[in-house]
C-alpha cells in the first residue's frame, strides 16, 4: 500500500489515543468537557484495541506486504469511531476482536512463510489479544480480561526484542530461559480467569521472569553504551524492563485481584511504564517505515520520557498511599508527557523532512 494511504490508518489511531487520554482524565475525577457520556469506560478499550491494536496492526500489515493485512488497522480504528459516535461499547467490541483475528491470521502467514521462535511469541501475543477480546464480547468485566490484553502488548514487545536481539546468537539455554518466563506468564493469564488472586500472582511471576531474561539478554545493555539515538532507543528500553518488573512484583504481592489502587498501579506499570517506554523508544524507527518520510532524533526526547517515568513514580506512589489527589495529578502529568511525546514525533519529522530535502 502506498505510503500516503496509510496516514488515514494511523490517524484513526491518534484519535484513539487522545480519546483514551481524555477518558483516562475523566476517570481521574477532572471535570473536562467530554464528546461522549460514556467515554471514562471506555478508557481501556480505546487505549488497547483503538490505539495500541490499530498501530501494531498497522505495522504487522507493513510488514506483511498484503492489501488484506490492513483490514486490522482498519478495523480497530473504525472501532474507536463507533465508541466516540455511539459510546457503543459493544459494537465497537465487535469490530476490535475482527482486528484481532485478522491480525492473528497475519502472523499465521509470516510462521507458514518461516518459523521462528520470536514470530511464534508475537503470534502467541496477537492469540490473547484475541481471547482478551471475545471474553470483552461475552460480556465480561475489565478486570477478567485485562491480564490477556496485557499479554498481547506482553509478548508482542517481547517477541520483537527476540527477534532483534537474536544477533548476539543466544544460546539454547537463553531461549529455553526465555519460552519458560513466557510459558509462566501465559499460565498465570489463563489461572486468572477461574482463580483471580492466585493467576495475578503467576502471571506477575512471569513478568518478573520476562523483564530479567531482557534485561540480561536484549541487545539494548550493548548499545546503552553508544550515542545518539541508539543509546536513547537503549534508555527507554531498559526503562520499560525495569516497569514490567515493577509491575509483575505488584501483581504478585497483591492481596486481591479486584479494581483499586493496587491494580491501578499494577495495570499503569505494564501499560504506561513498560509499553510506552517501548513506544518512545521505537517511534523513531516505526513512524518513518509506516509514513515513508525520515525522522531527525534530538535530545529533546529525553524530556518526554524522563516526564513520563517521573509521573508515573508519582502515580505508583499515590496509588500505594490509597489512591487520591496524587494519583490523579501523577495521571495528568502522564498525558502530558505523552502529548508532549506527540509534539516531539511530529517535529522530528519535520526536521527529518526538512533535512532530506536540503
Amino acid at each position: 500500500m502506498p505510503y500516503h494511504y496509510r496516514i488515514p490508518l494511523l490517524a484513526l489511531g491518534m484519535i484513539s489515543l487522545l480519546l483514551g487520554l481524555l477518558a483516562g482524565l475523566l476517570r481521574l475525577g477532572f471535570e473536562i468537557p467530554s464528546p461522549q457520556s460514556a467515554l471514562p469506560g471506555l478508557h481501556g478499550p480505546l487505549m488497547i484495541g483503538g490505539f495500541l491494536g490499530t498501530v501494531i496492526g498497522l505495522e504487522r500489515a507493513v510488514a506483511l506486504g498484503r492489501l488484506w493485512g490492513y483490514t486490522a488497522p482498519l478495523l480497530s480504528g473504525t472501532g474507536t469511531l463507533v465508541m466516540l459516535a455511539t459510546g457503543g461499547e459493544r459494537e465497537a467490541a465487535v469490530l476490535i476482536t475482527l482486528a484481532s483475528l485478522v491480525i492473528l491470521a497475519v502472523f499465521a502467514v509470516q510462521i507458514s512463510r518461516h518459523f521462528t521462535s520470536y514470530m511464534a511469541v508475537m503470534a502467541a501475543g496477537a492469540a490473547a489479544w484475541l481471547a482478551g477480546n471475545l471474553l470483552w464480547l461475552a460480556g465480561g468485566v475489565v478486570d477478567e480480561f485485562v491480564l490477556w490484553w496485557a499479554a498481547f502488548l506482553t509478548l508482542t514487545i517481547a517477541g520483537e526484542r527476540l527477534e532483534l536481539s537474536r544477533l548476539l546468537g543466544h544460546s539454547t539455554k537463553a531461549l529455553a530461559l526465555f519460552c519458560a518466563a513466557a510459558a509462566v506468564f501465559m499460565a498465570g493469564v489463563i489461572l486468572q480467569f477461574a482463580h483471580p488472586g492466585a493467576g495475578a500472582k503467576v502471571a506477575g511471576a512471569g513478568m518478573i521472569l520476562l523483564a530479567l531474561w531482557l534485561f540480561r539478554h536484549d541487545i539494548a545493555m550493548i548499545t546503552i553504551r553508544q550515542s545518539g539515538l541508539t543509546r536513547y532507543i537503549a534508555v527507554c528500553l531498559l526503562i520499560g524492563y525495569f516497569w514490567l518488573g515493577a509491575g509483575g512484583a505488584l501483581a504478585l504481592t497483591a492481596a486481591e485481584w479486584l479494581p483499586g489502587p493496587w491494580y491501578d498501579a499494577t495495570l499503569h506499570c505494564v501499560f504506561l511504564g513498560f509499553v510506552f517506554s517501548m513506544i518512545f523508544g521505537h517511534a523513531p524507527v516505526i513512524f518513518p517505515a509506516i509514513i515513508g518520510k525520515p525522522m531527525a532524533y534530538s535530545p529533546w526526547f529525553y524530556l518526554h520520557l524522563a516526564l513520563l517515568n517521573i509521573s508515573l513514580a508519582v502515580r505508583v506512589a499515590g496509588d500505594m498511599a490509597g489512591g487520591g489527589a496524587l494519583t490523579a495529578h501523577g495521571g495528568a502529568v502522564n498525558a502530558a508527557a505523552i502529548l508532549l511525546f506527540l509534539a516531539n514525533t511530529v517535529a522530528g519529522i519535520v526536521r527529518g523532512a526538512r533535512a532530506a530535502r536540503s
